[in-house]
């Protein structure tokens, strides 16, 4: 239980009476009027409030085509119905979760009424869980770009320094790993370009999970990091930048047009490790992009042909990222807010010399438990950053 815990104007007393849990109970299910999050791929309008129906219906739909004797003849187009379905499902379970809890706590709290002791500590600890999981569902249902609900490619690039930048964007990539660990998201490690001596080039990975370009479209930018460097034979304090891009992945019906005679592909052994096959074969596929100059890589996959795949998914999304941006410059212009995005401009600092603190600059977070936020502790940096861009 906590105590003199508190939210949105309500709090409960340090010794919840049965009554003041009854009255957080009533107050909780009024709550319970939120907008559900968007479907990434659901074609049925979504985000309503109690859009359970609609989106009910629309499974049964789904239901009915898995059902046919020929559904799985056309595979990814099944794993299309599959994966809306599970989008469509997945904040119902969640919504229907929370009520349960609410009429847990309720009759935790008549058992406190009737005299039980330890009830009245079991209500406000269930109403602690599903306050926790209301605010998620809130955020979540802030995410309502285009792109939000879906996947995620993320590269990673290592400012001018040498080693120690180097050194700085494997620290990052390690972070985002961790990040989509503890959040159980799928996470692959496409390309990577090791440094020379320590560190990386260049790093590209895909996140796969419920919202992941949603929550990691918030780390795009440059990231900053001041401490004693590891690589001077002086300890002088460094500092050093790494740049973070986040792109949505496109998703095969969205048209992006790719002319074969305006790539160039180039094969090569992998550098990483992968077993004779992978070292002594060129399977690994870098693909470029004559008329903008974008280059892409996948080495992670045994075969050429899957790198191939994975590598063009990856242009068709930077692609749409740039044609994207280019709209949103044409915007900026017109309405003179554009802001240019300098090398120095960065989002976020973290200091490990000579104090140690991680500071976020868009939204003024501060934590000063900087092993952590490198371990993957991003939360709160992402979602003040997400409740900056809602209001």
């Amino acid at each position: 239980m906590n105590a003199g815990r508190s939210d949105a104007g309500h709090s409960l007393p340090f010794s919840p009476s049965p009554l003041s849990i009854g009255a957080e109970i009533a107050w909780k299910t009024s709550r319970q009027k939120i907008v559900l999050p968007p479907s990434a791929s659901a074609s049925t309008p979504s985000g309503g409030i109690f859009d359970v129906a609609q989106r009910e219906a629309r499974i049964a739909e789904l239901d009915e085509r898995a059902a046919a004797p020929d559904f799985w003849n056309a595979g990814e187009k099944a794993q299309a119905v599959l994966k809306e379905r599970a989008e469509l499902f997945a904040p119902i379970a969640a919504w229907r979760k929370q009520l349960d809890g609410l009429a847990d706590a309720e009759v935790f709290a008549e058992m406190a009424a009737e005299g039980d002791a330890d009830a009245a500590a079991e209500a406000s600890a269930k109403l602690d869980e599903v306050e926790a999981a209301l605010a998620q569902m809130e955020l979540q249902r802030k995410l309502g770009g285009e792109h939000d609900a879906g996947n995620a490619i993320v590269t990673l690039h290592p400012g001018a320094g040498g080693t120690e930048a180097q050194d700085w964007a494997e620290m990052l990539l390690r972070m985002y790993l961790r990040w989509a660990e503890r959040h159980g998201f799928k996470a692959a490690l496409i390309d990577i370009q090791p440094g020379e001596g320590a560190g990386i080039k260049s790093a590209t990975i895909t996140v796969e999970g419920p919202y992941a370009f949603g929550y990691l479209h918030a780390e795009a930018g440059i990231h900053r990091l001041v401490r004693i460097s590891p690589f001077d034979s002086n300890a002088r304090r460094h500092t050093s930048f790494a740049s973070i891009f986040v792109y949505p992945e496109i998703e095969e019906d969205v048209e992006v047009e790719i002319n074969e005679a305006d790539l160039r592909v180039d094969t090569y052994r992998s550098s990483g490790a992968g077993g004779q096959h992978v070292n002594k074969t060129d399977s690994a596929v870098r693909l470029t992009h004559l008329p903008t100059g974008i280059v892409v890589a996948c080495q992670n996959e045994r075969s050429q042909h899957k790198n191939k795949s994975m590598a063009m998914k990856i242009l068709r999304a930077r692609l749409y990222e740039l044609e994207q941006e280019k709209q949103r410059e044409k915007m900026a212009e017109l309405n003179k807010t554009k802001k240019d995005i300098a090398w120095g401009s960065q989002i976020r600092s973290y200091v490990l010399h000579p104090y140690r603190m991680v500071k976020d600059h868009r939204t003024g977070v501060e934590v000063g438990n900087a092993d952590a936020v490198l371990d993957g502790d991003l939360d709160q940096f992402i979602e003040a950053y997400l409740q900056v861009q809602a209001a």
